[in-house]
């Protein structure tokens, strides 16, 4: 009887040995489906670098994974449907780029690993923390906070030697400006900059705002983050120059349009940041434990042609912080 119920067990124990090898062969065998999206056009080089980095860990395109590429073309409105249909795709983990992709992803699935890039997630109700998401979002957030906002405002003032006066140009529809004033605030009143906030919810209020600006003649400019501002950057940039006042901005591409300077978070790097948690997402960890990441590295682009058309020298200190000069 003892011999029968030992048998009985090794059996068993064998056939739990099965399942376990058949189930490691079919995860190993299994064709991962990757969802990315964004909100303009993503450039095919960062795309390859989030490829890369995937590719440095083991994962490589059509054998291991696809990727299904979904993007509005800057069309905000058009985002929900988009996220919609990669949740019918039944995707194994959705990308998103950009704070507008990632909200309408977190709406439409509870359930998937979102791997996000987003201003700040905890402000716009996507996390309960960045240490501990809680929920199935992880990622990274590229919210500046007081102490990178702080930069932006004292670069101005090496430029600008005195300024006290900055105005900031916001749209009232971003989610994440509320979030990014507060913290302009806090490093404002450290530096004793006075703010002047100025609003623009679309292209047609521009100029009425760069008129509202010059009434105070602040000398200064500080544009935050914005779909709609980065759309319009070369507009805003030779506005900036019309109107006397020294600019910077949150994205590198608004320095490459003619705006007088930027300081942002390396796309590269972060791209390169993504590409490691998708890796552990798609081995298996649970987002709501993943600890929301902060980009790694910050660059300054000083853009010379600007700072010549507005009569301005940028001190050799500077142009020795600068991880790109415009000539």
């Amino acid at each position: 009887m003892k011999f029968r119920s030992v048998r009985i067990l090794v059996v068993f124990v064998l056939g739990l040995a099965t399942v376990s090898i058949s189930a490691d062969a079919q995860d190993e065998g299994k064709v991962y489906r990757i969802g990315w999206l964004g909100i303009g056009t993503s450039s095919s080089a960062q795309i390859q670098i989030f490829l890369t980095g995937l590719r440095d860990r083991g994962w490589i395109e059509g054998e291991h994974f696809v990727m299904e590429h979904r993007s509005p073309k800057g069309r905000l409105k058009g985002l929900p449907a988009l996220a919609e249909e990669l949740v019918r795709l039944k995707v194994d983990v959705l990308v998103t780029r950009g704070t507008p992709a990632s909200l309408a992803a977190g709406e439409v699935t509870k359930t998937i690993p979102i791997v996000s890039q987003s201003a700040d997630p905890v402000w716009i109700g996507l996390v309960d923390s960045l240490a501990r998401p809680g929920r199935n979002v992880t990622g990274i957030s590229t919210i500046p906070g007081p102490e990178l906002v702080m930069k932006h405002l004292e670069f101005l003032r090496e430029v600008v030697p005195g300024v006290s006066h900055v105005c900031v140009l916001f749209n009232p529809d971003n989610i994440t400006h509320g979030g990014k004033m507060k913290y302009l605030e806090i490093a404002s009143q450290s530096l004793g900059v006075e703010l002047q906030p100025v609003s623009a919810r679309g292209p047609d209020e521009l100029d009425g705002a760069f008129a509202a600006m010059t009434k105070e003649n602040p000398g200064a400019l500080l544009v935050l983050g914005d779909i709609m501002f980065i759309q319009e950057r070369t507009r805003i940039a030779k506005l900036a120059v019309e109107n006397r006042l020294a600019s910077m901005y949150f994205f590198g591409v608004h320095s490459e349009a003619g705006g007088l300077m930027s300081y942002a978070a390396n796309s590269e790097e972060v791209m390169r940041q993504m590409a490691r948690v998708v890796d552990k997402v798609l081995k298996g960890a649970n987002p709501a434990n993943l600890p929301i990441e902060r980009p790694m590295r910050f660059d300054l682009v000083i853009n010379l042609n600007t700072a010549k058309a507005l009569g301005l020298t940028i001190s050799p200190s500077l142009l020795l912080q600068a991880n790109k000069v415009i000539k």
